[in-house]
C-alpha cells in the first residue's frame, strides 16, 4: 500500500503526528472547549476542575506517538469513561467473541451520534485487544486545523462530500480502495455508516452504493470478483442502540423542516451544537451489538445491503423507549411487559412543548427500530 497517493485523507502517521501534538498542546483555550463539551461547566469549582484535567491531558498528548496512542491514552482512559459516567447508566456489548483479534474489519453499522458512535464501537475493540481501527469523517466536520487534528490523531480518514458530482464520483473510488487496501495489505480495520449523515427518523438503511464503491475500487486490477472483494474485505455489521437520544428533538425538529421546505443548507456550527448535546446529554444505557461477518457468494451490492441491514434490525436493543413508542403509536400492547416499570408519563413529557408533527416524527424515530425488527424477524 502507497500511503503516499493518500495523504490528504488518512490519519496523521510519522512525524505528523508530533507536528499535530504540538498545535494541539499550544492552544489551550480550544482544549477546555473541547473538555467542556463533555464536563460540567455550571460552577468554578467545576471550571477550576476541568482546568486540572486540561492540564494533565495535555502532559499525556506529549506521551502520544501514534494515533492508536491517542485512542488508548486520550479516548479509552479518559475522554469515554468521563463521557459514560456523566451521562449513561449502562454500558453493554454483544457478540465480540465472532470478531478475531488479528483480522481486519469493515465495520458498517447505523449512525445515531456523530462522534460517539465510533468512539464506543473502538472502546470496545481496543479494550479486546483487537487490532487497530481507523474512521471515515465527513470534511463538513473539519471545519478548523485544530478539530481536523484532534479527528485525524483519532484515526480520522476524511470523506470529501464538498465536490462537484464527476470528482466526487472518483474521489469516492478512491476512498474505497484506501479502504480495501488498509483491510488487505495494513491489517487495520475501518468503520463507516451505513447511509451519509445520522439516521434521524430511526430507519437504519444502508446505502447499496458504499458497497458498489468497493468493488468498482478493485475492477482496475482485473479479474477480481464482486463476491471475492466482499469476503476479503471481512464486513461486520454493528448495531447501536442508545435508549435515549440527547439529540431527539433537535433531529425531529430538523427534518420536519426539512419535509416541509425542502432541503436547506445547514446552519454555522449545527453540527457543532448537536456533537456537544450528544456528548453531554443523557443517553440512559447504550448497547454495542457486534454482528457475523458476511462470508460466501454475493451478486449485488443491494444483496449485500440488505444482508447488513438484517443483522443491525436484528440486533437492536430495544428499549423500554421503543417498545412503549410503537405500543403507543400503534395503539396496541404488544410489549407491555417490557415496559411494565417504565414511566411512561415522563417519556410522553420530554415532547409535549413540541408541536404536534414534531412531537410524532420524534415518537416515531424511538418506535421505527421496533418496526424494522419485525419485518427482518418475518423474512
Amino acid at each position: 500500500m502507497d500511503l503516499n497517493t493518500y495523504l490528504d485523507i488518512s490519519p496523521y502517521r510519522g512525524s505528523e503526528v508530533q507536528e499535530a501534538i504540538h498545535r494541539v498542546v499550544a492552544d489551550k483555550s480550544a482544549f477546555l472547549k473541547i473538555l467542556a463539551g463533555f464536563l460540567p461547566t455550571d460552577t468554578a469549582e467545576q471550571r477550576a476542575k476541568n482546568e486540572q484535567y486540561a492540564e494533565h491531558m495535555m502532559g499525556v498528548l506529549h506521551s502520544v506517538n501514534s494515533y492508536n496512542d491517542f485512542q488508548r491514552k486520550l479516548s479509552v482512559d479518559f475522554f469515554l469513561p468521563a463521557v459514560l459516567q456523566k451521562s449513561a447508566d449502562e454500558f453493554s456489548f454483544s457478540g465480540l467473541e465472532g470478531i478475531d483479534k488479528d483480522t481486519a474489519y469493515l465495520f458498517i453499522s447505523n449512525h445515531r451520534d456523530i462522534v460517539l458512535d465510533f468512539a464506543f464501537i473502538n472502546y470496545v475493540l481496543i479494550k479486546g485487544d483487537h487490532v487497530n481501527c481507523e474512521m471515515a469523517v465527513g470534511d463538513n466536520l473539519l471545519t478548523n486545523q485544530y478539530i481536523t487534528d484532534i479527528f485525524k490523531l483519532n484515526g480520522g480518514v476524511t470523506v470529501k462530500r464538498t465536490l462537484p458530482m464527476r470528482e466526487k464520483y472518483m474521489e469516492s473510488i478512491r476512498l474505497s480502495s484506501y479502504f480495501v487496501e488498509l483491510i488487505t495489505e495494513m491489517n487495520t480495520s475501518i468503520w463507516v455508516a451505513q447511509k451519509s449523515g445520522r439516521a434521524k427518523d430511526g430507519l437504519d438503511v444502508t446505502t447499496p452504493a458504499i458497497i458498489k464503491m468497493l468493488h468498482l475500487s478493485q475492477k482496475r486490477k482485473g479479474g477480481v470478483s464482486f463476491s471475492d472483494v466482499i469476503n476479503k474485505c471481512h464486513i461486520v455489521p454493528i448495531s447501536i442502540s442508545y435508549e435515549y437520544d440527547p439529540c431527539d428533538i433537535i433531529k425531529s425538529v430538523e427534518e420536519v423542516g426539512r419535509l416541509r421546505r425542502g432541503e436547506q443548507p445547514k446552519k454555522k456550527y449545527e453540527d457543532l451544537i448537536s456533537i456537544t448535546r450528544g456528548l453531554k446529554g443523557y443517553k440512559g444505557r447504550i448497547h454495542i451489538a457486534y454482528g457475523e461477518p458476511l462470508k460466501g457468494v454475493f451478486s449485488s451490492s443491494d444483496e449485500v445491503a440488505a444482508e447488513i441491514d438484517r443483522q443491525i434490525h436484528l440486533s437492536y436493543k430495544l428499549w423500554p423507549t421503543n417498545c412503549f413508542a410503537y405500543d403507543y403509536l400503534e395503539h396496541t400492547d404488544r410489549y407491555k411487559d417490557v415496559y411494565a416499570s417504565f414511566d411512561t408519563e415522563a417519556f410522553l413529557d420530554r415532547f409535549k412543548s413540541q408541536k404536534e408533527d414534531v412531537r410524532l416524527f420524534a415518537l416515531n424515530s424511538y418506535a421505527n427500530p421496533v418496526r424494522s425488527f419485525l419485518k427482518a424477524q418475518a423474512l
